[in-house]
């Protein structure tokens, strides 16, 4: 949408609602296309009526109350006699009081979103609950921070159609690797073992089935149900509980793979105990055998994959041939042409993006009563309260200023902000904010739920009664809960291993720690004085000094062997950044780069591993730059995509990718 029509769109619906709030009675359709001259400019009287309803549709998503009603039931299925409304005791948000505590919890539960689909929704549920009482908490200054992320391209659309009850279809590969398109009534959606998962009904298959998002294959459709009936879920669905039941619908295995001596550090983490009722050839010289007990063999062929020829998949025959499949796929497409593409252009800075009606339109509905609440509001201050630039807040209250009754000059607000400080007058039905609505509730509820499920992140207490309140106060939003879930519960990392980094970071200890660096497939041995710990979905970080680099570092939790107290942090160590990292990839003069490409299904690594150029590529893919310390890595990890990605440059990396993966091949041949 370009600038113009997102600007027209917004001062269209700010119009609406004024109008829509103006009046106990309501208008007709009729009644408000003469009131609001932007309706004039649909080319049609029936593009004007579908104008109308997308709009109304709109504000209804956001969590305005729209209401329809006709003044006379013999007149009840007539369109034209329909009169529309907006009750203003159920638009506004009610009178909630939060304590410093509560309001700290509601800040790290907002965060939770910052790097996610549901972000901007966080932020403005906070920003209308600071309208009613949650104090400015900053969450950054929490020693423990969760978060989740929502790299699957199809997180939002899934997200919608749980929310709004539609029924979809989509391609779909199952761990097996079988293709299919599904048709799916959602109940629900939630993060599990660090992947996310579509919960509902297949109507193809009549069951309760489980998708995991990152295996959709193609884009998410609608799909219209017979009659035009819609849905319902069950009574007592619950999201958590179905995704616990997960442990039970996929059953634990044993499975062994030989790794060489001194490799796999990483892997070898997760080893259990061996299994003497399965009968195998003993590993060759120089291979050690370790067992897994695992209930999801993709992610250990996976693994296995990654370590090349240092591992060989074993048992069950599932698992070796889930990993040479893996690697085959690999390497043909390493082995394809390099194809014709345009080079990408150095890294610019990019514009600003131009901001759609959902987020601006909200703001506007909020400045109105944060201004009413502290006139004389000074601009910059403002700006940086609501995120945006000083000349952004002006175009925002210079469209408060026009907005209004047509005919009526007089109900027109009062806006001036020529000497920066800026006054708001006559604009008493936005003078109290909207209710949330429904991701903004999830957002938040989720984030509440998320935190009460981690031990040791905040307090109990304060999460429990900030949840209660906040329910209560979002009315049936507040029920989005039981349809998203969010499971941040470290995976590999022991709870033991958690609390004593909370310990260290609370009494300034200094740790020694024994780390398993996985580029290097090496232990490394570190003093590091812990600053913060933050999650990246259920992957744990310690945001830490390091000595031996002089230089703060991230750890992954999961990847550090043992821990020993080393006495007290020194008073000169510095503390960490303010903001959760949007980047856990710490750059340096010495970095190299490596152009990868990448299938249209491996879209998602370009996001994640903060690619530095893109290009698209004629087959729907692309090709992206990559920034890293070091290169021995990559290999393995052309290996996990499974013909997902190839490199494409430097050429001797390329060539070396070739061999690694024809080497790995030969444990299968």
């Amino acid at each position: 949408m370009s600038p113009k029509s997102a600007e027209t769109r917004t001062e269209r619906l700010l119009n609406l609602v004024i109008a829509l709030l103006s009046s106990r009675r309501g208008f007709t359709k009729q009644e408000l296309f003469e009131e609001i001259e932007l309706y004039s400019e649909a080319a049609t009287p029936q593009a004007r009526e579908k104008l109308f309803d997308r709009d109304k549709a709109f504000l209804r998503e956001q969590g305005i109350p729209v209401e329809s009603y006709s003044d006379d039931p013999l007149y009840e299925q007539d369109n034209a006699a329909q009169r529309y409304r907006i009750r203003s005791e159920e638009y506004r948000l009610p009178e909630v009081s939060f304590s410093p505590a509560e309001s700290a919890v509601l800040a790290l539960a907002a965060q939770m979103w910052e790097q996610a689909a549901l972000g901007s929704a966080a932020a403005r549920a906070l920003r209308k609950l600071r309208a009613r009482g949650v104090l400015a908490e900053d969450a950054a200054s929490s020693p423990v921070q969760p978060a989740i992320r929502t790299e699957d391209p199809n997180f939002t659309p899934v997200f919608r159609a749980v929310t709004d009850r539609t029924a979809i279809s989509f391609g779909y590969r199952t761990s097996n690797g079988q293709e299919s398109t599904r048709k799916v009534q959602p109940w629900g959606m939630g993060s599990r073992y660090g992947h996310w998962y579509l919960v509902g009904w297949d109507t193809d298959r009549n069951a309760e089935r489980w998708f995991r998002l990152s295996r959709m294959t193609s884009a998410v459709k609608a799909v219209k149900q017979k009659n035009g009936e819609g849905y319902s879920v069950p009574a007592g669905f619950d999201i958590h509980a179905s995704l616990a039941s997960l442990d039970t619908v996929f059953s634990p295995q044993s499975a062994a793979v030989d790794v060489r001596s001194g490799a796999g550090a990483e892997l070898r983490l997760r080893a259990a105990e061996p299994q003497e009722s399965v009968e195998l050839p003993e590993p060759r010289a120089g291979r050690d055998r370790l067992w897994f007990t695992v209930t999801d063999l993709e992610t250990l062929a996976s693994d296995v994959a990654a370590l090349g020829e240092s591992a060989e998949a074993v048992h069950p025959p599932a698992l070796r041939t889930a990993v040479a499949e893996a690697l085959t796929r690999a390497s043909v497409a390493q082995e394809a042409p390099v194809p014709e593409f345009k080079a990408p252009s150095a890294p610019r800075g990019q514009a600003p993006k131009t901001p759609g009606a959902q987020d601006r339109l909200s703001r506007l509905l909020d400045l109105v009563p944060y201004i009413l609440a502290n006139q004389g509001a000074d601009m910059a201050e403002t700006a940086a309260k609501f995120g945006v630039s000083q000349e952004q807040l002006a175009s925002d209250l210079n469209l408060l200023f026009v907005s209004g009754p047509r005919y009526y000059p007089n109900g027109l607000m009062d806006v001036n902000f020529e000497t920066g400080d800026i006054y708001i007058d006559n604009a008493e039905n936005l003078s109290q904010p909207v209710r949330l609505s429904m991701e903004e509730a999830a957002a938040l509820v989720v984030g509440l739920d998320t935190l009460a499920a981690l031990p040791g992140a905040a307090p109990t207490d304060a999460v429990a009664s900030a949840h209660a309140k906040l329910t209560e106060a979002a009315g049936t939003a507040g029920t989005a809960g039981n349809s998203l879930a969010a499971e941040l519960l470290p995976g590999g990392a022991p709870p033991r291993l958690l609390a004593e980094l909370r310990t260290a970071i609370s009494d300034n200890r200094r740790l020694a720690i024994r780390y398993v660096v996985p580029s290097r497939d090496e232990v490394s041995e570190r003093l590091i004085d812990p600053r913060r710990i933050f999650s990246d979905n259920n992957v744990w970080y310690v945001d830490a000094w390091c000595e031996r680099a002089q230089a703060g570092r991230l750890f992954r939790v999961d990847r550090i062997l043992s821990l020993a107290d080393a006495g007290a942090s020194p008073s000169d160590v510095p503390g960490p950044q303010p903001r959760f990292p949007e980047n856990l990839f710490t750059p340096a003069e010495s970095d190299e780069f490596v152009t990868i490409r990448l299938t249209p299904d491996a879209a998602w690594v370009a996001d994640a591993y903060s690619a530095q150029m893109r290009t698209s590529l004629d087959d729907g893919g692309q090709a992206v730059v990559l920034r890293t310390g070091s290169t021995g890595w990559i290999p393995g990890f052309i290996a996990r995509l499974a013909g997902g990605g190839a490199v494409l440059e430097p050429a001797d990396l390329r060539a070396g990718t070739q061999d690694w993966l024809a080497s790995a091949l030969v444990n299968y041949a």
